[in-house]
């Protein structure tokens, strides 16, 4: 056996110690209650790298693929096994029409209508409000996203402007003045649109 795979050997079998005891004791609790499986591999993928365990033994003897051994490695590896639960991995809840309505139905009404102290709902805040209800995390630019396709804004309306001709503001034929509301939203088409791209 030369000295390299020797090296490679001890390499090894060493104790890896990604956490520290107190990171450890609290994973091993955490296993001892009840939680979802997916959660369960990850905690058990962190505490076996922690023993020093390689990703093709941790892959044989819980049955996971060789990428989430990998990454649950890498989060261990890199201090980061206290998020085992907030790193969500696989596809994500997809957007459906029963949220694209509540999403509607929340721009349509104050925010303190549900316990917030501000006048006007942001992107962020409806990100986060539908998120605790449905459990599907968007970005605030997918939020804006979807209501331009729905003709909906956060941002207050601009004061009416009288739009009689003789009122209006006209230069080189061309008359300035608002636009209609869109009063009537086909939450069918924004669906179809939202799903298409999602594939």
């Amino acid at each position: 056996m030369d000295f390299d795979h020797q090296q490679q050997k001890h390499h090894n079998e060493m104790p890896k110690n990604y956490l520290t005891s107190f990171q450890r004791k609290t994973l091993q609790k955490t296993l001892e209650g009840e939680i979802e499986e997916k959660y369960r591999q990850r905690i058990k993928i962190i505490l076996l790298a922690d023993e020093g365990k390689s990703q093709t033994e941790i892959c044989q003897l819980l049955g996971c693929c060789q990428s989430t051994a990998r990454h649950w490695i890498m989060m261990a590896r890199s201090g980061q096994a206290h998020r085992w639960e907030d790193n969500k991995i696989g596809r994500p809840k997809r957007v459906n029409e029963q949220y694209l309505k509540r999403l509607q139905e929340l721009v349509s009404q104050s925010p303190r209508e549900f316990g917030y102290s501000f006048k006007r709902w942001t992107a962020e805040w409806l990100s986060r409000h539908l998120e605790n209800e449905f459990n599907i995390k968007v970005s605030d630019r997918y939020i804006n996203q979807l209501l331009k396709q729905m003709g909906l804004s956060t941002k207050a309306n601009p004061k009416k402007v009288d739009t009689n001709p003789s009122h209006s503001y006209q230069t080189n034929n061309l008359l300035i003045r608002d636009l209609p509301l869109v009063t009537q939203v086909n939450l069918e088409q924004v669906l179809s649109l939202n799903l298409l791209k999602q594939e």
